[in-house]
């Protein structure tokens, strides 16, 4: 009498077992990469939108809010960028991002995460200076920064 080939039930739950643990391993390191990679996506975003500004200024002698740097031809920011505010209920790459207090002479920008307390927020200026939240519950930035600091309270400097 031949045997039949095939696998029994326990070999099978044991490799089961065995992928379960792996991913149980693995997908918090997979999410966690996933929110450095959006963090790092806000921070360039943050440049882009800084550098846009100060060319937007170079041309016009003033800052505008966020929605305006897409509207010269060419643009200063991609329109995805340009719309991707609170307000509007749109965000790009897991974050808002908003430009307060533009005028003549000063601006601000933060990149706040869409789901709060999962990523940290962020925060520049016409400085250049590119500042993060000290925790992942810091609050949107209310006012431009007091004279002689870099970064406002709850943020600090990056490197």
């Amino acid at each position: 009498m031949k045997q039949k080939k095939g696998f029994t039930l326990v070999e099978i739950m044991i490799v089961v077992a065995i992928i379960a643990l792996l991913a149980a391993i693995a997908i918090p390191n997979l999410l966690r990469a996933r929110v450095s990679a959006q963090e790092a996506a806000a921070a360039a975003a943050l440049h882009t939108v800084a550098a846009a500004e100060i060319q937007y200024r170079a041309t016009h002698s003033a800052y505008v809010a966020l929605a305006t740097l897409d509207d010269d031809t060419p643009p200063y920011i991609d329109s995805t960028l340009a719309n991707a505010g609170a307000a509007a209920g749109v965000g790009k790459q897991g974050y808002y991002f908003e430009v307060g207090a533009p005028g003549a002479t000063s601006f601000y920008a933060t990149a706040t995460p869409m789901t709060a307390g999962q990523a940290n927020s962020f925060y520049i200026d016409e400085s250049g200076v590119l500042c993060r939240g000290d925790t992942n519950a810091t609050a949107v930035v209310a006012a431009h920064v007091a004279a002689g600091t870099t970064c406002p309270a709850n943020y600090s400097e990056m490197q």
